[in-house]
């Protein structure tokens, strides 16, 4: 992979909003990361922790909460954040470097909730602009386990206006609507391949409904580098060779889109949200 043509994988970008890159990072090194993040959870609370380990609770999520922001305590995660190959790979689908500025890790147990369809543009607020995720499955995903699901192209659509979620399915509270007949995709990954895609894109997960497989995932988001605002939460921004960048901080709020029928057709129409 470090020589490979990525051409290939950028016309798909552009075309779909997403694309896979496959054995990314090798087994050895996927194996390291799992046991890694596996031992930082049993280790108790940790920065970022939301709402906290709780291993009583009969809600999956509460025993393997995800963990946040882990590169600003933990360097093994800022290491794989600035990774030289996906450093390269978002390089080529942005046209630029970008700039790093949130890890996650998501562990997924059995039983887990999934999250409901969403941009990950509506937290980053990035301007001008959008957001890029780079997200690694540590484990062999699929519709079992609670893969990724994305509405292919919806990379072009902008930021709408959200809805509430079905909370029995999702651990968020918030989704956005798609229109009648356009379905969200599974995304079928093994571990150590890598998911790029872009921050307008309509994804979310399934819940995972298997007895006993884990659907974990490192997550890295990073922001285009003309970016000159970007939400408080995700700074400090940082290069990817690791120094500071200042960047302003990006407002709350702004139109958002709603579909609406014209001609026999689903459109959008940009609405000032109450």
């Amino acid at each position: 992979m470090p020589n490979a043509d990525l051409s290939s994988y950028l016309e798909h970008y552009q075309q779909q909003g997403y694309v896979v890159v496959p054995g990314l990072f090798t087994a050895e090194e996927v194996a390291a990361y799992r046991q890694h993040y596996m031992n930082m959870r049993a280790s108790g609370p940790l920065p970022g922790d939301f709402p906290g380990v709780n291993a009583q609770n009969s809600d999956p999520l509460k025993k393997f909460p995800r963990m946040i922001h882990m590169h600003r305590w933990d360097d093994q995660s800022l290491q794989w954040m600035l990774d030289a190959r996906i450093n390269r790979c978002l390089t080529t689908l942005l046209g630029q470097e970008p700039f790093a500025v949130q890890t996650m890790l998501y562990f997924k147990p059995p039983g887990a909730r999934g999250q409901a369809l969403h941009q990950d543009q509506y937290y980053l607020r990035v301007q001008p602009g959008t957001c890029m995720a780079a997200w690694m499955a540590l484990d062999r995903c699929d519709e079992e386990n609670g893969c990724m699901e994305i509405v292919p192209g919806s990379h072009t659509w902008p930021l709408l206006c959200t809805i509430p979620a079905d909370t029995t399915q999702s651990f968020t509270d918030v989704t956005v609507p798609v229109p009648a007949g356009v379905q969200a995709k599974p995304v079928i990954m093994e571990a150590g391949d890598v998911l790029f895609f872009n921050g307008q894109l309509i994804h979310g997960s399934y819940p995972n409904t298997s007895s006993d497989r884990f659907r974990r995932a490192l997550i890295g988001h990073y922001i285009a580098g003309e970016a000159e605002k970007v939400s408080k939460f995700y700074q400090p921004t940082l290069r990817m060779d690791g120094s500071e960048v200042q960047l302003a901080e990006s407002e709350r709020g702004g139109s958002c889109g709603v579909w609406v029928d014209k001609d026999g057709a689903p459109v959008v129409e940009m609405v000032q949200p109450a």
